[in-house]
């Protein structure tokens, strides 16, 4: 069973790392660039080298089987010898590791050494690290010879030291699984469509396959997804779920799915990740990790506050994480990581998957079947990885850097990193050059600027020797914001391929940005995925799906499911005012036509409505014609950049009693055009204004060129399915429960195109053409009438 495993690399750190945390010691490789040169290493081995080798041992404790197991990078047996290799990339020079590092990277070797030399009968191992060092490609190599007896006292003594906690997993998963074979689903029944998704997620976990799942809103897809994923654990086909979502609104969906099935009798471990400058206590920031007391020695705290938290919690959200990290005195963000390897449901966001610099790399630096993935609003992952694997970095900076160096202490080497700052500038210069001399302001580029990454790189390189040398001051600190944000650009330079072009911009202040941006990241997706034995998609709107299998990684193993809504159409009345044209070049004309089209619809029936407007300007624009004809109206709005007060005030006018209809502006593809609840009689009617096609920009034509050429779908995947998208999004706000009634307005004669109706899910079948505001209004008043004549 998946649940009695656990991977050499788990073990070794989990045992022996000790001491302090230390934001320098992670490696600043992505798992791409680490596998090519983990590669360019191996191929280098000789005729006898054989890479990748599968290392397992099974060993019983408490009457149960553990399998300890692993890949060692590199084996070379012949008759009367065994050498064993473990290959390493980081930055930091190899003299400048420190020594609990080290006894890692040895560590983890020996093991691989204790178990091949029993398998094939060899009484002694040559162990081999093998250390490059990505920014200079220099190769350390050190090599020590081991008995076989050593290394098995030395395997062991570490089983032995990690034996309470397998017992405490094993014992764990026992009464977890116990409890999920009696659960039954938390409602009375199921809801339409409920069953079908419930039974696919079970047959997509035990058939290891992917599954795309349309299920309009109201379907409850949060617990018809978790649940049959639940109950395939409790069968031992996975033994980790992580459940992941764009936005934290819908973490805390995920965390009530879990609740009621805990309520029901589920005994599970959960931890919702928080993101790491919002956990951070405030005595941590900006702090050292060398004075930062929650960092120092943390891992000589760790297991004390891991055992903690796991006796007597299961629930673990941000509350819980802070309460026991204050108690061990732990940094937050690392500690909840560290007990995430002990969940049994990680719920979390995107990017601890998908981005290839944040990704968490105790789960996902090599295959493992008894992970699963829920991917929650999954239309939103497109945009979403498009800006994980791009990277853009300026030349602003780097005056504000210089005069900052010429105030700082002499105790920091201002004059070596004022010469470095000064040839990185010079890089930055030669790539402004051309657009100067030809006059111009952008140029696009389908080939990697080599010499100009090469340029980032020398500077980080020597960015990074001097800053271990430095004492932390505020200088310091802004060298290590602008080193972070070009070491991104070099990290995903890895990536580049034929769906990246380079954009070069020469800004209004004379400053020069260099942009990698990527068009299609659905081959690296892919290879995130194969990090676990399968994925759920699912969103009210995937459509057409075809577009989000191609652009999510999934083109040729993609399962599909399409429900139907489980509430009656006739509730909702769609319609299409085919006499409104919104059209760039028709806009003001349209004004007076949406004004009065949205007169009639709210004022056919006093209550709530929300329009949706393609831009701020164009809603201002109609927003302030309705007011100068109808002052009887209470009118709200959408503004740009609302925090969380303005958000809540918004949402909460919905609940007040008023004595007028009240009409809530905003933009489409926004805040509140997703992700919000606003049941019965909070909302009752929705206005789209245009078909939401986002405007017009170089790099949506570059993804549309890409695309073109790919599949001669260039315009739908770059410009009208995202718009759409939004559109469908928007219209879901309206009709959230069986309670739910009203009309939605599509303010666009392009809606009435094949090219849209196409588009429209099952549920809008029994959409309307109207064609003018007086129809408009006699449909909207006998829709109402209809539904007063039912309930009576």
């Amino acid at each position: 069973m998946a649940g009695n495993k656990i991977g050499i690399r788990q073990l070794v750190e989990f045992v022996l790392r000790a001491g302090d945390l230390s934001s320098s010691s992670n490696s600043q490789n992505t798992a791409l660039e680490g596998a090519r040169i983990h590669r360019k290493l191996q191929k280098t081995g000789g005729e006898n080298y054989e890479k990748e080798v599968y290392v397992k041992r099974t060993v019983s404790m408490a009457g149960e089987d553990y399998v300890i197991d692993g890949r060692a990078d590199g084996v070379i047996q012949t008759n009367d010898s065994l050498v064993i290799e473990e290959i390493k990339t980081s930055d930091p020079d190899f003299e400048d590791l420190s020594e609990n590092t080290l006894t890692l990277y040895w560590s983890q070797v020996k093991v691989y050494g204790a178990i091949l030399t029993h398998d094939l009968d060899m009484p002694e191992v040559t162990l081999r690290l093998t250390y490059y060092q990505r920014t200079t490609d220099k190769i350390t190599q050190n090599e020590h010879v081991y008995k076989r007896e050593d290394l098995q006292d030395f395997f062991d003594g570490l089983i032995e030291e990690y034996r309470s906690w397998l017992v405490m997993r094993s014992d764990w998963r026992k009464k977890r699984n116990e409890s999920i074979k009696q659960l039954a689903f938390p409602f009375d029944e199921y809801r339409n469509g409920q069953r079908d998704l419930a039974v696919a997620v079970y047959k997509t976990v035990a058939l290891k396959k992917r599954l795309f799942v349309e299920a309009p809103t109201g379907t409850g897809k949060t617990i018809s997804t978790l649940f049959p994923a639940v109950k395939a654990m409790g069968e031992g086909l996975s033994d980790r779920l992580f459940y992941l979502t764009a936005k934290q609104s819908t973490r805390s969906v995920a965390e009530k799915g879990i609740q009621l099935m805990v309520d029901k009798g589920l005994q599970i471990k959960s931890i919702t990740l928080t993101a790491k400058d919002k956990i951070i206590f405030p005595e941590e920031v900006d702090v050292a990790p060398e004075d930062n007391p929650y960092m120092i020695g943390y891992y000589d705290r760790l297991k004390d506050g891991i055992r903690d938290v796991f006796e007597h919690e299961n629930q673990i959200t941000r509350p819980t994480i802070e309460k026991y990290a204050k108690k061990h005195t732990l940094d937050p963000f690392e500690f909840s990581l560290d007990i995430s390897t002990f969940m049994d449901v990680i719920i979390c966001d995107y990017n601890y998957l998908f981005d290839p610099i944040v990704y968490l790399q105790r789960f996902f630096s090599q295959p493992d079947d008894s992970n699963f993935f829920l991917v929650d609003e999954a239309h939103n992952l497109v945009s979403r990885s498009r800006d994980m694997y791009t990277a853009e970095v300026d030349d602003r900076e780097i005056d504000n850097l210089l005069k900052a160096a010429k105030n700082a202490s002499q105790n920091e080497d201002v004059q070596g990193i004022s010469n470095q700052l000064k040839k990185v500038q010079t890089v930055f210069d030669q790539v402004k050059l051309p657009l100067v001399e030809q006059h111009k302001t952008k140029a696009v580029t389908t080939e990697e600027l080599d010499s100009f990454r090469h340029g980032l790189e020398k500077f980080n390189s020597f960015v990074s020797d001097w800053l271990a040398k430095q004492e932390p001051t505020p200088f310091t600190s802004q060298i290590l914001d602008f080193y972070f944000t070009l070491l991104r650009y070099v990290k995903i330079s890895a990536f580049y391929d034929e769906s990246y072009r380079v954009i070069v911009t020469l800004n209004d202040d004379e400053s020069v940005s260099v942009k990698e941006l990527c068009l299609d990241p659905s081959p690296y997706l892919d290879m995130s995925l194969k990090m676990g034995r399968g994925v759920v998609f699912f969103s009210a709107t995937l459509s057409p799906m075809d577009y989000f299998k191609e652009t999510l990684g999934c083109e040729t193993t993609g399962l599909s499911l399409q429900l139907t809504s489980p509430f009656l159409e006739q509730r909702q009345n769609i319609l299409i005012t085919q006499y409104v044209n919104t059209t760039y070049n028709q806009r003001d004309k349209s004004v007076q036509s949406i004004v009065t089209s949205i007169f009639e619809m709210v004022n056919a029936k006093k209550g709530n409505y929300l329009i949706f407007c393609p831009s701020y300007k164009y809603m201002t624009q109609i927003e302030n014609a309705f007011l100068d004809q109808y002052q009887q109206f209470n009118v709200i709005e959408q503004s740009n950049q609302m925090d969380e007060t303005a958000r809540k005030e918004f949402l909460d006018a919905f609940a007040k009693n008023y004595p007028h209809s009240l009409i809530g502006f905003s933009v489409l593809g926004g805040i509140f055009s997703e992700g919000i609840d606003l049941v019965g009689d909070y909302l009752i009617g929705v206005a789209i204004v245009s078909v939401g096609l986002p405007g017009l920009s170089d790099e949506r034509n570059l993804l549309r060129d890409y695309f073109n050429d790919k599949n001669g779908k260039g315009f739908e995947y770059a410009y009208q399915l995202p718009g759409m998208n939004h559109v469908l999004q928007a219209a879901g706000r309206l009709i959230r429960s069986n309670e739910d009634a009203g009309n939605v307005l599509l303010m666009d004669n392009r809606f009435g195109s094949r090219r849209y109706t196409n588009l429209f899910p099952r549920h809008w079948q029994h959409y309307q053409r109207v064609y003018s505001v007086d129809q408009l209004g006699k449909n909207i008043s006998n829709f109402w009438q209809r539904l007063s004549e039912t309930k009576n």
